[in-house]
């Protein structure tokens, strides 16, 4: 009776950070820890109720010598519970820079490759309350913000591919009574007793917090807390955007006097999120430096930052790409430049997409006409052969071409909600 409440009770919990209507085909990632094999069992359980196909995957880093026998055993569990499973190799790390980053950053790179080769739109992942306790006090750390404290999300876009964390309001503890109870064994990274690492290092730092009652759950408690307020910040930096902020081609101009009105923290997000758009999504600029750019723009001085340029221009101030971001990026007429900006026109057998510069905005008179600065022209992309411009639709001289953003690249407005 104790065994079924307490499934229940997990599944519940399981259950309310999934989607409503799950894919057809859901992928696990299971490495054989406590975690990610309870993960497992109850998307199981999950899955005899609904109309879905789970495919379970392990990424083996090789960075132990046991990781093999551990994805081999987490292979034999996939197939009691009749569930496909693959493993997946990293042979990429080379002894230099950031272990866990590079190994983090790898084994998403690999599942997003294995889920699309598969048609699979969704990968569930086996992070924890205690996972989100952990991240929310390296992030104190760093004194982060509303943004950093609402720590992770129980669903996220990557690559076109929906990462799902059903499991950040469950602990370690309820799970390996879990799995206990059920009979299945997992392994325990001895890593995970490494204090070289700042996550082993907040782990314990979490025990000694205890008697002040803050434990993994009230932490993640506080992270969803943060969370419901960043989701609403969002919502104010995305109407404040459309109320000071104007997209010209893959430029946005600001309106100086709104922008210095909004609250600081609006203002903040309405920059970031102008250079999110046009510089694509990833990590964002430290906080001087945005700070920083938010002084230059709200008193109409130039300014460079995350690989765009400020450029004031009367009352307003234009963001741009900066030139020397994009300088080096050439492709074929048939490839996306800067990720974002796909060509059409004559096939031209030694013509070749990059950045128009000071060098080519002299071959195109009809620039001026378009009433863009300067600056944000030379960043712009134009179809060369050789030291000749054939094309600057950006720039006014179309000449046969035409320039678009890739479907998949987000609305501005509407991208304010996604970062």
């Amino acid at each position: 009776m104790f065994l079924s409440r307490h499934t229940d009770r997990l599944l519940a919990e399981l259950r309310v950070r999934l989607p409503e209507s799950l894919p057809r085909k859901l992928g696990v990632a299971v490495s054989g820890g406590g975690d990610s094999a309870a993960l497992m069992h109850l998307l199981h359980e999950v899955a005899q109720t609904e109309a879905i196909n789970l495919y379970v995957v392990t990424v083996d880093h090789g960075l132990r010598p046991e990781a093999s026998q551990e994805a081999a055993a987490v292979s034999r569990q996939a197939e009691a519970l009749g569930l496909p499973h693959e493993t997946l190799r990293w042979t990429g790390w080379d002894g230099a820079g950031n272990l866990q980053d590079q190994a983090r950053q790898a084994r998403y790179a690999l599942l997003s490759d294995w889920a699309r080769d598969r048609e699979i739109d969704a990968i569930a992942l086996g992070h924890t309350a205690d996972d989100q306790a952990e991240t929310l006090l390296m992030r104190l750390g760093r004194s982060s913000g509303v943004t950093g404290l609402s720590g992770m999300s129980a669903s996220r876009q990557q690559e076109g591919l929906t990462l799902l964390r059903p499991m950040l309001a469950i602990t370690r503890e309820d799970l390996r009574a879990y799995l206990t109870d059920i009979g299945v064994s997992w392994v325990d990274d001895p890593s995970n007793q490494d204090t070289r690492f700042d996550r082993i290092k907040a782990r314990k730092a979490l025990h000694g917090l205890e008697p002040l009652g803050i434990n993994a759950l009230s932490l993640s408690r506080s992270a969803d807390n943060l969370a419901q307020a960043h989701t609403a910040l969002g919502a104010f930096a995305q109407e404040s955007a459309r109320n000071v902020a104007q997209v010209d081609q893959g430029d946005v101009k600001v309106d100086r006097a709104g922008f210095t009105a909004l609250p600081k923290e609006i203002r903040r997000r309405v920059l970031v999120g102008i250079l999110a758009w046009i510089a694509g999504q990833g990590y964002p600029p430290r906080q001087t430096a945005v700070e920083q750019a938010m002084d230059a723009l709200s008193k109409g001085r130039t300014g460079s930052v995350a690989g765009c340029l400020l450029v004031p221009k009367a009352e307003s101030v234009w963001i741009c790409r900066e030139f020397k971001a994009v300088e080096a990026q050439i492709v074929a007429p048939d490839e996306v430049w800067d990720r974002k900006w796909c060509f059409s026109g004559p096939e031209i057998s030694n013509a070749e997409i990059r950045a128009l510069g000071e060098e080519g905005l002299r071959q195109v008179s009809e620039w001026r006409e378009t009433r863009r600065p300067r600056l944000a022209l030379t960043a712009s992309p134009a179809v060369w052969a050789g030291e000749a411009v054939l094309a600057a639709p950006l720039a006014g001289f179309a000449n046969g071409w035409r320039v678009d953003m890739t479907p998949d690249w987000p609305e501005f407005y509407a991208s304010f909600l996604s970062h």
